[in-house]
């Protein structure tokens, strides 16, 4: 269920991803946000989806993003850049708020979805937003209702399968025929779904590689 990239795109999206990440800034509100002169790949996904565990797997920096237990720790939008490569592939990923955290105040919620939705709406550099589903669990209805807000955001997401180490091979493989199904009634999604294994590094060299085709000027 992949596409083909470019060919010799592999080490440059490799390079990429190779050490130097740094963390920028956490972004509590939209006045704080780093100016909009570069792309920017957001992550999005329910409460310890595996974010922070993806995000520092695909740039090789296990401490890059905090990891936490605790759902919903993550209340602000968190900015990382790799190192200086030139003007054509200097980027920034972020990482959002956890949503769909239950036990959560509501006025923590009600100022995690106005952040979200006003960053969705605003942000014309934003290139793609990764929607991660938990392999285990599939598309819940709480990812149901982002898709939606991303929809309405007319923000182009993709779905990523995480902890795809966790479930048999042949339950991934019908996982991903069933939320590729879904994904292509929506009309923001991109129709491509990539599984990925933080711990075994599955799907990290195909995502690198959409990410390097995404940020870099042709």
């Amino acid at each position: 269920m992949s596409q083909p990239h470019a060919a010799g795109l592999a080490p440059s999206a490799e390079r990429m991803f190779a050490g130097g990440w740094v963390f920028v800034r956490g972004v509590p509100a939209l006045e704080f946000l780093p100016v909009g002169d570069r792309p920017e790949i957001a992550f999005a996904g329910r409460s310890n989806v595996g974010k922070s565990s993806l995000i520092n797997a695909l740039v090789g920096h296990s401490g890059l993003c905090r990891t936490s237990n605790t759902p919903g720790r993550t209340q602000e939008l968190n900015f990382f850049r790799p190192p200086d490569m030139g003007p054509t592939t200097i980027h920034y990923l972020v990482d959002m708020p956890g949503y769909g955290f239950a036990k959560a105040p509501k006025d923590k919620v009600d100022n995690w979805t106005k952040l979200v939705k006003e960053y969705l709406r605003g942000r014309q550099m934003l290139k793609r937003v990764f929607l991660l589903i938990d392999s285990r669990h599939g598309i819940k209805t709480v990812d149901s209702e982002i898709m939606d807000l991303l929809n309405e955001a007319a923000v182009t997401y993709q779905v990523v399968l995480t902890k795809a180490d966790k479930i048999k091979p042949h339950e991934l493989e019908a996982l991903i025929i069933k939320t590729t199904t879904e994904v292509a009634k929506q009309p923001a999604a991109f129709p491509l779904v990539l599984a990925t294994s933080s711990e075994k590094g599955h799907g990290m060299l195909e995502l690198r590689e959409t990410i390097y085709d995404l940020v870099t000027v042709r």
